[in-house]
Protein backbone atom coordinates (compact mmCIF):
# COMPACT_ATOMS: atom_id res chain seq x y z
CA UNK A 1 0.00 0.00 0.00
CA UNK A 2 1.23 3.45 -0.90
CA UNK A 3 1.30 6.33 1.55
CA UNK A 4 -2.06 8.07 1.63
CA UNK A 5 -2.30 11.04 -0.73
CA UNK A 6 -4.85 13.82 -0.84
CA UNK A 7 -6.82 13.86 -4.09
CA UNK A 8 -9.63 15.81 -5.73
CA UNK A 9 -12.19 14.45 -8.14
CA UNK A 10 -15.09 15.69 -10.20
CA UNK A 11 -17.82 13.78 -11.96
CA UNK A 12 -18.14 14.43 -15.70
CA UNK A 13 -21.76 14.95 -16.69
CA UNK A 14 -23.56 14.80 -20.01
CA UNK A 15 -26.35 17.38 -20.11
CA UNK A 16 -27.98 16.79 -23.52
CA UNK A 17 -30.53 19.57 -23.15
CA UNK A 18 -28.93 22.23 -20.98
CA UNK A 19 -32.19 24.14 -20.64
CA UNK A 20 -33.75 21.15 -18.85
CA UNK A 21 -30.84 20.57 -16.47
CA UNK A 22 -31.11 16.76 -16.72
CA UNK A 23 -27.84 14.85 -16.82
CA UNK A 24 -26.18 11.48 -16.59
CA UNK A 25 -22.74 10.88 -15.12
CA UNK A 26 -20.30 9.71 -17.78
CA UNK A 27 -16.87 9.87 -16.18
CA UNK A 28 -14.47 10.84 -13.43
CA UNK A 29 -11.60 13.34 -13.34
CA UNK A 30 -9.08 12.60 -10.60
CA UNK A 31 -6.20 14.85 -9.54
CA UNK A 32 -3.45 14.36 -6.95
CA UNK A 33 -1.38 17.52 -6.65
CA UNK A 34 1.35 15.92 -4.51
CA UNK A 35 2.49 13.59 -7.31
CA UNK A 36 1.30 15.54 -10.36
CA UNK A 37 -1.35 12.96 -11.21
CA UNK A 38 -4.27 13.82 -13.46
CA UNK A 39 -6.46 10.99 -14.74
CA UNK A 40 -9.79 10.52 -16.46
CA UNK A 41 -12.06 7.58 -17.15
CA UNK A 42 -15.13 7.95 -19.32
CA UNK A 43 -17.93 5.43 -19.72
CA UNK A 44 -20.72 6.74 -21.94
CA UNK A 45 -23.98 4.80 -21.62
CA UNK A 46 -25.67 5.69 -24.91
CA UNK A 47 -29.02 4.13 -23.98
CA UNK A 48 -29.28 6.28 -20.86
CA UNK A 49 -28.26 9.37 -22.83
CA UNK A 50 -30.91 8.68 -25.48
CA UNK A 51 -33.54 8.54 -22.74
CA UNK A 52 -32.77 12.21 -22.05
CA UNK A 53 -32.54 13.26 -25.70
CA UNK A 54 -33.48 10.85 -28.51
CA UNK A 55 -31.88 13.23 -31.05
CA UNK A 56 -28.53 13.48 -29.25
CA UNK A 57 -25.54 13.98 -31.57
CA UNK A 58 -23.16 11.26 -30.33
CA UNK A 59 -20.42 12.35 -32.73
CA UNK A 60 -20.34 15.74 -31.01
CA UNK A 61 -20.47 14.14 -27.55
CA UNK A 62 -17.55 11.80 -28.37
CA UNK A 63 -15.56 14.73 -29.77
CA UNK A 64 -16.11 16.78 -26.59
CA UNK A 65 -15.27 13.85 -24.30
CA UNK A 66 -12.19 13.17 -26.43
CA UNK A 67 -11.07 16.76 -25.89
CA UNK A 68 -11.22 16.17 -22.13
CA UNK A 69 -9.09 13.05 -22.51
CA UNK A 70 -6.57 14.99 -24.63
CA UNK A 71 -6.34 17.79 -22.07
CA UNK A 72 -5.78 15.26 -19.29
CA UNK A 73 -2.96 13.64 -21.30
CA UNK A 74 -1.51 17.11 -21.86
CA UNK A 75 0.92 18.27 -24.50
CA UNK A 76 0.72 20.50 -27.56
CA UNK A 77 -1.91 18.30 -29.24
CA UNK A 78 -4.40 19.50 -26.58
CA UNK A 79 -3.81 23.16 -27.42
CA UNK A 80 -2.69 25.85 -24.96
CA UNK A 81 -4.57 24.22 -22.06
CA UNK A 82 -2.64 20.99 -22.63
CA UNK A 83 0.60 22.83 -21.87
CA UNK A 84 -0.48 23.82 -18.37
CA UNK A 85 0.64 21.81 -15.31
CA UNK A 86 -1.71 18.93 -14.35
CA UNK A 87 -3.30 20.80 -11.43
CA UNK A 88 -4.09 23.84 -13.60
CA UNK A 89 -5.63 21.55 -16.25
CA UNK A 90 -7.84 19.97 -13.55
CA UNK A 91 -9.04 23.41 -12.46
CA UNK A 92 -9.69 24.44 -16.06
CA UNK A 93 -11.66 21.25 -16.73
CA UNK A 94 -13.77 21.66 -13.58
CA UNK A 95 -14.64 25.32 -14.16
CA UNK A 96 -18.39 25.87 -14.13
CA UNK A 97 -19.91 26.09 -17.60
CA UNK A 98 -23.25 25.85 -19.33
CA UNK A 99 -22.63 23.26 -22.03
CA UNK A 100 -23.62 19.70 -22.81
CA UNK A 101 -20.48 18.47 -21.03
CA UNK A 102 -20.13 19.74 -17.46
CA UNK A 103 -18.46 18.64 -14.24
CA UNK A 104 -19.67 18.46 -10.69
CA UNK A 105 -18.00 20.62 -8.09
CA UNK A 106 -14.65 19.17 -7.03
CA UNK A 107 -14.64 16.88 -4.00
CA UNK A 108 -11.65 15.71 -1.99
CA UNK A 109 -10.43 12.60 -0.30
CA UNK A 110 -7.37 10.69 0.81
CA UNK A 111 -6.21 7.35 -0.53
CA UNK A 112 -3.22 5.10 -0.98
CA UNK A 113 -4.09 3.82 -4.47
CA UNK A 114 -5.31 6.29 -7.09
CA UNK A 115 -6.22 3.58 -9.62
CA UNK A 116 -8.38 1.74 -7.08
CA UNK A 117 -9.96 5.04 -6.06
CA UNK A 118 -10.77 5.83 -9.70
CA UNK A 119 -12.43 2.44 -10.08
CA UNK A 120 -14.41 2.87 -6.84
CA UNK A 121 -15.62 6.32 -7.94
CA UNK A 122 -16.66 5.01 -11.36
CA UNK A 123 -18.59 2.20 -9.73
CA UNK A 124 -20.33 4.50 -7.28
CA UNK A 125 -20.91 7.60 -9.41
CA UNK A 126 -21.10 6.53 -13.08
CA UNK A 127 -22.14 2.92 -13.48
CA UNK A 128 -25.77 1.95 -13.05
CA UNK A 129 -26.19 -0.39 -10.13
CA UNK A 130 -28.62 -3.31 -10.38
CA UNK A 131 -31.95 -2.90 -8.68
CA UNK A 132 -32.91 -5.44 -6.08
Amino acid sequence: MHAAEVYDYAVIRLVPRVERGEFINVGILLSCHANGYLGVRIELDEARALALDPALDFEQVRRLLGAIEAIVRGGADAGPIGLLPPRARFHWLTAQRSAIIQTSPAHGGKCGDLDATMERLLQRMVRVQGVG
